[in-house]
């Protein structure tokens, strides 16, 4: 950040008084520029004994499958984002269930939070931001392709979860680990 979005003028990252890191402020107006992480809201849809997968049409991470997930928008609740998100990605109408995961991602500022839902018809189809909208079995779901950790991670609690007949909400944080050089 160079600039205050308040009055426009130069910001310096320093530690403002009575805070304990480096913010972005502004010498002109006093305005102290917070950075926090991204909320990253999405849904476990399911009809039967499927789960509803997208494939991306974006980066990251193009053409590999994810649940339909996406950034929440001001003004809107974390269910009325993943809500969203899968009507955008899947042209899926929900019936939204609880939160089931809830996996902080720190080396790239986000939270992701999934919901549990239920498909309320198979009058689906994807949306501009995927290649194809599809529901899988568990032994259908393309292991190799899905596209984030966290949406792996969600994907193997929820099947673990449904042999054992009982949902529980799920935490966890995912780390980066840096790949040795070759």
């Amino acid at each position: 950040m160079k600039f205050c979005s308040t009055c426009g003028r130069d910001v310096v990252l320093e530690v403002p008084a009575g805070d304990n890191r480096p913010r972005y402020c502004c010498a002109g107006c006093s305005t102290v520029h917070y950075q926090n992480p991204k909320m990253v809201v999405g849904t476990v849809t399911v009809w039967e004994d499927k789960v509803l997968l997208c494939k991306r049409a974006i980066e990251p991470r193009y053409g590999y499958w994810t649940l339909p997930a996406g950034f929440m928008e001001n003004g809107e609740t974390t269910g009325e984002g993943a809500a969203r998100e899968t009507l955008e990605e899947a042209g899926a109408r929900i019936e939204l269930g609880p939160l089931y995961s809830l996996i902080d991602v720190p080396h790239v500022e986000q939270v992701h939070l999934f919901y549990r839902a239920t498909l309320l018809h198979l009058d689906f189809e994807p949306g501009t931001e995927s290649l194809e909208a599809r529901l899988f079995t568990e032994a259908e779901i393309p292991w190799d392709d899905i596209a984030f950790r966290t949406v792996g991670q969600t994907l193997r609690w929820f099947f673990e979860d449904r042999r054992a007949g009982r949902y529980e909400l799920h935490t966890s944080a995912i780390r980066y680990t840096p790949r040795p050089a070759a």
